[in-house]
């Protein structure tokens, strides 16, 4: 069974960081793209970052510039690197595959207020 465990959010002021972390069970982790999602309130979830298995990354226009998004096989997680946060990067951060996609998991809320 799949399970994806998101960690690392909060509450932020504008212009903070976040450290994001998802941590993978139950596939081959290295052979998927991964990708972070974010659900503002009240709108559908969208992507945000991708990485794929060679490392190749990309983010949506939103995230270029201010997000890293990293990955460690050897501990089968996913990371997203968020700098310069705005009020407009909150929501719920959620990680699954960019390509085919399993059972979400609980999401890490992020909060960028003053």
């Amino acid at each position: 069974q799949v399970q994806l465990v998101e960690s690392g959010g909060g509450l932020v002021q504008p212009g903070g960081s976040l450290r994001l972390s998802c941590a993978a069970s139950g596939i081959i982790f290295s052979i998927y793209v991964m990708g972070w999602y974010r659900q503002a309130p009240g709108k559908q979830r969208e992507l945000v970052a991708t990485i794929s298995t060679g490392g190749r990354k990309n983010y949506a226009d939103s995230a270029k510039g201010r997000f890293t998004i990293s990955r460690d096989n050897t501990k089968n997680t996913v990371y997203l690197q968020m700098n310069s946060l705005k009020p407009e990067d909150t929501g719920v951060y959620y990680c699954n595959g960019a390509e085919i996609t399993w059972n979400w998991g609980q999401g890490t809320q992020v909060t960028v207020s003053s």
